[in-house]
């Protein structure tokens, strides 16, 4: 498993649930949708990505981690 590689993604999936966070702010209700659906499916592949270097179990634990983190 390359820790630098799954660092990456963590670094990546924390960034898109901040980004998730900032769209309540600023966008309008239309706009809110397509980007926290974009946001979703960037989630999906960091988690397939994350995948490729973990065990499912642990790729989720990853997810759901950095989402209380944010």
């Amino acid at each position: 498993m390359s820790q630098s590689e799954v660092a990456r993604i963590r670094e990546q999936i924390a960034l898109e649930y901040q980004s998730a966070q900032f769209v309540f702010n600023v966008f309008t209700e239309n706009a809110k949708h397509e980007f926290l659906n974009q946001r979703n499916e960037n989630l999906a592949n960091h988690f397939e990505e994350l995948q490729k270097h973990l065990s499912p179990e642990d790729a989720m634990k990853i997810l759901i981690e950095e989402s209380k983190s944010n």
